[in-house]
């Protein structure tokens, strides 16, 4: 069962069509008005295929999409909130008030039994601290300084399909650190079905060519190929 947990909120109404409709614009003396007429299905699927050839993504930006992330680390978000071109809305330790231990443990300690009784013990700590300033009447924006980073949070996003690809080229690598990496294919589950078109070959590197990482690469190209051909329509 994925750790994170993501549902889209809202997209761009039939956002293959859009970006089609964009690219079309760039190489057509139509006017605005009817650039969408006549534009069938395959012309959609051919207009996106090359100018993704072509490497000309400006056209993907008209596609935009807005998730929510539940079940994820702040250590997991700082790292996704790296990812500039893009709208967040996170969960504030500030305006909310912690009332349980709810953090998120790395497979690597859940996989130790001493290290994970160790973890929780020092989770337990933690959370007793920050209740006990809290009672105190110290500010939660005070009392979370003594919070870890396996705090779990909760984030809506929104990207565009450009960002959505630079995204995904770098989080679907499992060079990746691991919990972005899941997020990142739970992402790519919830939102490449809704505009497969878009997504075809979006990912690491290796989906599309050559692995990129050289002397670091992982050597599962083919595992990561079949991920992501798995979470698209048939």
């Amino acid at each position: 069962m994925p750790r994170a947990l993501v549902k889209v909120l809202a997209h761009t109404p039939d956002p293959e069509r859009a970006v089609a409709v964009a690219a079309r614009l760039c190489y057509s003396p139509r006017s605005v008005e009817n650039l969408s007429d006549s534009l069938t299905d395959e012309e959609i699927s051919s207009l996106i295929g090359k100018i993704v050839e072509m490497g000309h993504y400006s056209p993907l930006e008209h596609a935009v999409f807005t998730f929510g992330i539940d079940n994820i680390s702040r250590a997991c978000s700082h790292q996704l909130v790296r990812h500039r071109v893009a709208s967040y809305s996170q969960q504030s330790q500030r305006y909310v008030t912690l009332t349980k231990v709810s953090a998120i443990t790395p497979p690597s300690i859940e996989a130790d039994a001493e290290a994970k009784a160790l973890f929780e013990e020092k989770l337990e700590e933690l959370w007793a601290f920050y209740s006990a300033l809290v009672e105190r009447g110290v500010a939660p924006e005070d009392a979370r300084y003594i919070l870890p980073n396996a705090c779990e949070t909760k984030i809506v996003v929104t990207m565009n399909a450009r960002e959505l690809h630079h995204f995904f080229a770098l989080r679907l690598c499992h060079r990746a650190q691991w919990e972005i990496r899941d997020m990142a294919l739970e992402v790519y589950r919830a939102i490449a079905p809704i505009a497969p078109g878009l997504f075809k070959g979006a990912g690491p590197g290796c989906v599309s060519g050559a692995c990129p990482e050289g002397e670091y690469s992982c050597g599962r190209a083919k595992e990561v190929r079949a991920e992501l051909s798995q979470a698209l329509p048939a």
